[in-house]
């Protein structure tokens, strides 16, 4: 049981830390085996789904995006210094940024007169790494439509507008895409769209509760046929409200399910202030999320940092102090448990001093193919100030983590299940020494004749789609349905994912 870092949620004054053994998800949770049914889909090593046993040198390790520069800049009026609250969809080969911008004077309050309320703002690319502001035409910001919103109000919708693409089959042409908006005053409401720039709001409220002061999100999830609404919430915990995340579930957008509180298992309570979740691109079947993580109450910078970057200056947001975010990773299989099986940071703020405000490095919603070998995501820099913009992060395809060893060498052994398919692919990567070879066993780990470690060839490079061979064949089929485990042994090598196909 290892020692995490506990933050006390009592932000008054100097926050305070101390350690206590948290148990770690991966071991409280750990069950006994049992056959799993994965058939052909792709199954990425985000969590412990399919992991019984390492071994030797072997580690389950999580990797972290790289940093590809800048995607936008939030620097039109309209678009302002408070410019948040990101998704990002794929329509085909067109990539859509939908975002609010806000036109805030640092120097006033929010709800002072004079102030401008939040937007939605739109732009879009043919590749997800260049962007556009088209010059939409739609709404009048300031006598003036020669901008890109496609949202002037209510303030509560614009605040916190969250899109998503509806392109299954039987979606009426003018829903193809839906939102949500709304505050806790409001409740949450529906919007649609055929062409994902004109939307029409639908009548009522569909979801009310407390809370909702976030982006909410809503996606189809493929696993459970229902559409799921995201949605922030609060939970106290030792007397403390904690920024929480729950859910609720619907067949038809208009009949929704209580609200449940998602349940995170053994990890340690922290704020959440975001979900940033969707069903994974190359395995809809799981749900992986970025929520940012806000820590109330605590700071990095010194007094001659804040004035290098001129943080008290009147240009900028004044409720950055005295808080700090970054990016962590969750995962789900449907239903309201969630894997939090890293706890440590998935985005980190970076060198840049001008990120370690509050509310910097809050992801975008939507992990994208940007090309056949890597994803792209999305982190908000620079909040609350003239530069800020958003930015472009990159990972190989599954890329979230590994089973992992170095040069001495480790194994992996999987839980007990079944497949359909003929061959087995990987997504791994050695270096020129190492190597990645496979046994396939029978579910009591007794090795397959002719499919066993010493038949393997070796598997050597850097591969999203590497066929695994025993003696130069690889057809699986007459192993297809019949429970069986792998034994993969790895030495200087990471494995990302698996597929039968």
């Amino acid at each position: 049981m290892g020692e995490e870092i506990r933050r006390c949620l009592n932000t008054s004054g100097t926050p305070q830390y101390w350690l206590r053994p948290w148990p770690h998800p991966d071991i409280a949770d750990a069950k006994a085996p049992m056959t799993l049914h994965i058939a052909n889909r792709r199954e990425p090593f985000i969590d412990r789904f399919l992991i019984d046993r390492l071994s030797g040198d072997a580690v389950h390790r999580l990797h972290h995006p790289r940093r590809e520069g800048i995607a936008l800049r939030f620097d039109q009026p309209w678009e302002g210094i408070l410019a948040l609250h990101v998704t990002i969809l794929q329509d085909g080969d067109l990539y859509r940024m939908y975002y609010r911008g806000w036109g805030v004077d640092a120097s006033r309050r929010e709800n002072e007169e004079g102030q401008t309320m939040p937007v939605t703002c739109y732009a879009e690319s043919q590749d997800g790494i260049h962007w556009d502001k088209p010059e939409l035409g739609l709404c009048e910001w300031r006598g003036s439509t020669a901008n890109n919103i496609i949202l002037t109000g209510p303030r509560e919708v614009t605040q916190r507008f969250s899109p998503m693409l509806d392109d299954r089959p039987g979606v009426p042409a003018d829903a193809r895409f839906k939102a949500i908006g709304g505050s806790q005053r409001t409740g949450l409401h529906l919007w649609t769209s055929a062409d994902g720039l004109r939307w029409t709001e639908q009548p009522g409220t569909i979801i009310e509760g407390e809370g909702f002061d976030s982006q909410n999100t809503i996606h189809w999830s493929p696993a459970e046929n229902r559409y799921v609404c995201l949605f922030r919430s609060f939970k106290v915990v030792d007397g403390e409200r904690v920024r929480w995340i729950s859910r609720t579930l619907s067949e038809d957008l208009i009949k929704w399910s209580e609200g449940e509180e998602l349940d995170f298992g053994s990890a340690p309570p922290e704020h959440l202030y975001t979900n940033q979740a969707a069903p994974y691109v190359h395995a809809p079947h799981i749900l992986i999320g970025t929520p940012a993580r806000f820590l109330p109450g605590r700071w990095a910078m010194s007094p001659e940092q804040e004035e290098a970057i001129g943080l008290h200056d009147g240009d900028k947001y004044q409720g950055l102090p005295g808080a700090l975010s970054d990016t962590v990773l969750i995962s789900s299989r449907g239903g309201t448990r969630v894997d939090r099986t890293f706890l440590e940071a998935f985005v980190r703020p970076g060198e840049d001093n001008n990120d370690w405000v509050a509310r910097s490095n809050y992801p975008a919603l939507g992990i994208l193919p940007t090309s056949d070998r890597e994803l792209s995501l999305y982190v908000a820099r620079h909040y609350g100030q003239p530069t800020a913009y958003l930015e472009r992060l990159s990972l190989r395809i599954d890329g979230f983590a590994s089973v992992s060893a170095g040069y001495a060498g480790g194994e992996m052994v999987t839980k007990p299940f079944t497949f359909e398919g003929q061959r087995l692919k990987l997504n791994m990567s050695t270096s020129a020494a190492g190597s990645v070879r496979v046994e396939v066993q029978n579910s009591e780990g007794a090795a397959i004749p002719g499919h066993d470690i010493g038949s393997c060839d070796d598997l050597i490079g850097d591969d999203v789609a590497r066929t695994v061979t025993w003696s130069g064949k690889g057809n699986v089929a007459s192993l297809a349905g019949k429970p069986m485990r792998l034994r993969v042994q790895l030495h200087d090598a990471d494995l990302f994912s698996l597929k039968f196909d």
